[in-house]
């Protein structure tokens, strides 16, 4: 299942046809409708409105629609990832309007899946798209496709799990011309912020992210490398100033905008 999966995204390197990609124009303009950053420096998305409004519930399900019609294998890469990464976003928006209010997307259970899958906590075996004939889960595209694929760590910052202690939703679509810098601005905007990455007494506390999903991040010495790269001087030089992990959390409560 894995390679079949992952074959969706890499068979463009067999010479097939390319598609056009969809046009992540209207997910920009739903993001920059519904998505701004609050004081503590988290995006949050005003769900309350966006469930009020049909026109936009309507969009975002002719957008993800749109992206279910692209034969993403035969897209350039930059234009997959951007794709993916745009229709995981969509897609998890979505799973949160069907249910909201919610107080962290963990509170919904997977559908549709075996027992243990619904006894966990959270929608992420739901299969929730259709790409190419194939019925997808949110799991399945961050974690049979995407980071398989393109072995890039900065996957976790390009998709929203759509709680305070995720890398941002941005506030634009991913675009495939400008994804280098997208992504390396959503590392900037996650690693700067505390609940990434912070420096105590006893050492650096780090979000679960870099527990959960380690490998992708290397070695100790990699991960320290990685967070370097982005970090502003300030943090950098209190990250050099240590070399231990105190420890790791995450905030699942819904990234909903205040008072909504």
């Amino acid at each position: 299942m894995r390679a079949l999966l992952t074959g969706l995204l890499l068979a463009c390197t067999i010479g097939a046809a390319q598609a056009a990609e969809p046009d992540p124009a209207p997910f920009d303009a739903l993001l920059g409708r519904y998505v701004s950053t609050a004081p503590d420096g988290v995006n949050r998305v005003d769900y309350a409105a966006w469930k009020a409004s049909g026109a936009d519930r309507a969009a975002l399900d002719a957008y993800i629609a749109s992206v279910e019609r692209t034969r993403i294998s035969t897209l350039s890469r930059n234009e997959q990832f951007a794709t993916w990464a745009n229709l995981y976003n969509a897609a998890t928006v979505r799973v949160i309007l069907q249910r909201f209010p919610v107080r962290s997307i963990r509170d919904i259970r997977s559908e549709g899946a075996g027992f243990l899958a619904k006894a966990l906590a959270g929608p992420w075996q739901t299969k929730v798209v259709a790409v190419e004939g194939r019925r997808l889960s949110l799991d399945e595209i961050e974690h049979t496709i995407m980071r398989p694929a393109f072995r890039d760590p900065r996957v976790h910052y390009a998709v929203n799990c759509a709680s305070i202690g995720c890398p941002n939703l941005m506030v634009q679509a991913f675009h495939a011309a400008t994804l280098e810098a997208e992504l390396d601005a959503a590392a900037r905007a996650y690693i700067n912020h505390p609940r990434a990455v912070s420096v105590a007494g006893r050492g650096l506390r780090l979000s679960s992210i870099y527990d959960w999903y380690a490998g992708d991040f290397g070695t100790p010495a990699q991960l320290r490398t990685h967070l370097l790269r982005y970090a502003a001087p300030d943090l950098a030089a209190r990250i050099r100033a240590t070399d231990r992990i105190a420890g790791y959390g995450y905030d699942w409560r819904l990234n909903v905008r205040a008072g909504r």
